[in-house]
């Protein structure tokens, strides 16, 4: 879920649910109080009218005690001057929020609440004024808002005798009282429950994917790059998650990269130094002995100056060898891919060829199984160095009194196959992939009589793969190794050679665009 639909669900949830709750809480909150109001004051009255209208509510709740009142003053008018019977009466009107006043012949002779009612005695209706105005009673308003009802008679004696039965407007029922602390207090209930809800789904779905962000960055501060980050939700705080930890995956092959180039480094100088050392080392020895005179005659002094000669040029190649290697690697060495021919191609590198393994005693067999017109993408002069490096290593490795090396071309779709098989010395399968390392031989140890700089078929694999083959080898000890590489058809939609630029490095994406 996105944070925007994530925030678009949170409005409507606070909105929504707070008023549905208290919506639902409240009507059982006043229901239960108004039923309360009815049980406690035998009044019978629905939930609007008490809360629109309480002054017929506080009316009614002092009918069946007003009745009491007309009824005694009929039947013992002189009771309204019983201190006792006055006081009982008054008691149970407290109750009701209610007081009790009695005129006697025109002075106020018992009153139930004096703090309200002198606030009002001066607004209270004269012995026989017509006062009613709200069924029954009359209502005083004011600051001691107050509902009055009036039965005047006469005592015994003849006097006249006024009971006000007054009820104060300024109290709030019990159970309204009860039923707004209850409403309030369920708001807040609700209100504190909608927003727990809320910050818990906001911290599952935001803040604890960002701690989880959090933790790992301080991880990656550490040096750790192992700690992995898991998208927990298909939001955006997903996404960051997921593109993060695709930048940690980065970072950490980029340290492994480096540290691995950097301990490929120390094996190159280190490999460097050891291949450098043999040929000086001996340039060293031989020279040595001229300057000493042990070179005492033509021959030895000839034979001496060989030696040196050769060895300087045994580091002449490795250094060449070693340049050329770097910028391979490096990807700045400009290729200049043209179509070439494949049958006649390889025609010219077979004789060229045939003549120095002649001398080495190893027979070459060509063949060649693809049609003649057939072309390849390739750079003829890396495409020798290939040929020529693999050629060269198998003649170094065979051990056998009649040599073999046998050169195949087949048709594999979109691709030329070419393998190049000898009767040497073999590989175990162990090796097959690292013999493509550079300063990679078989042997155990490094002095080797074979000679050589180790970098040939390191060479020839990067050769093969900028132009979008591949290279890979097969072998048996004892029995013989092939090394097969693929390389990339011209077919007829191509455009002409001519028109490739000459000394461009083109890609294997570049010559798809080509085809």
């Amino acid at each position: 879920m996105k944070i925007r639909e994530r925030l678009v669900i949170a409005f409507l949830i606070i909105i929504t649910i707070p008023v549905i709750l208290i919506v639902a809480v409240g009507g059982a909150i006043i229901s239960h109080q108004m039923n309360a109001i009815q049980q406690s004051y035998d009044v019978e009255s629905n939930t609007i009218e008490i809360l629109i209208n309480p002054i017929q509510v506080f009316n009614r709740l002092t009918d069946s005690i007003f009745k009491t009142i007309q009824e005694q003053s009929k039947e013992n008018p002189d009771q309204f001057l019983n201190q006792t019977y006055l006081d009982t009466l008054n008691v149970e009107l407290t109750s009701k929020f209610s007081y009790l006043v009695v005129e006697h012949n025109g002075s106020f002779s018992y009153i139930g609440n004096t703090d309200e009612f002198e606030p009002i005695c001066s607004s209270v209706p004269d012995y026989g004024s017509d006062s009613t105005n709200i069924d029954g009673g009359f209502y005083i308003s004011g600051s001691n808002a107050s509902l009055l009802k009036q039965q005047d008679f006469y005592f015994t004696d003849g006097t006249k005798g006024s009971v006000f039965l007054i009820t104060s407007l300024d109290t709030i029922l019990p159970q309204l009282q009860a039923s707004a602390i209850q409403f309030i207090t369920s708001f807040i209930l609700i209100i504190c429950f909608t927003a727990v809800i809320l910050v818990l789904w906001i911290y599952q779905g935001i803040i604890r994917p960002l701690n989880t962000l959090r933790i790992a960055t301080n991880q990656m501060r550490e040096g750790n790059l192992s700690y992995e980050v898991k998208a927990e939700s298909n939001d955006e705080i997903g996404e960051l998650c997921e593109d993060f930890d695709k930048m940690r995956i980065r970072m950490k092959e980029l340290i492994e990269s480096r540290m691995l180039y950097e301990e490929t480094t120390r094996e190159l100088i280190s490999n460097i130094s050891h291949d450098l050392k043999t040929p000086l080392t001996a340039i060293k020895g031989y020279a040595e002995g001229i300057i000493d005179g042990v070179a005492d005659s033509p021959e030895k002094m000839d034979r001496y100056l060989r030696t040196i000669y050769t060895k300087a040029n045994d580091m002449t190649v490795l250094v060449d060898e070693l340049s050329f290697y770097s910028k391979i690697d490096t990807n700045s060495m400009p290729y200049n891919f043209i179509a070439i021919n494949i049958n006649n191609y390889f025609n010219d590198c077979i004789n060229e060829l045939t003549l120095d393994l002649e001398v080495k005693n190893i027979d070459l067999g060509y063949f060649n199984f693809v049609d003649s017109e057939q072309e390849v993408w390739a750079d003829a002069e890396q495409l020798k160095r290939v040929i020529n490096n693999i050629i060269g290593n198998s003649s170094k490795y065979i051990d056998k009194p009649r040599g073999i090396i046998n050169i195949r071309i087949q048709d594999a779709n979109d691709f030329i196959l070419v393998s190049i098989e000898d009767n040497g010395k073999g590989i175990d399968s162990s090796e097959e992939a690292q013999i493509f390392e550079r300063f990679y031989r078989t042997d155990a140890s490094r002095n080797s009589s074979k000679g050589g700089t180790g970098l040939g078929l390191a060479i020839s694999k990067k050769i093969i793969e900028e132009h979008g083959g591949k290279i890979w080898a097969t072998g048996k000890l004892n029995v013989g190794t092939t090394i097969y590489f693929t390389l990339v058809k011209r077919n007829d939609e191509v455009i002409e050679p001519e028109k490739v630029a000459p000394t461009k490095f083109i890609n294997r994406k570049e010559r798809v665009k080509h085809e």
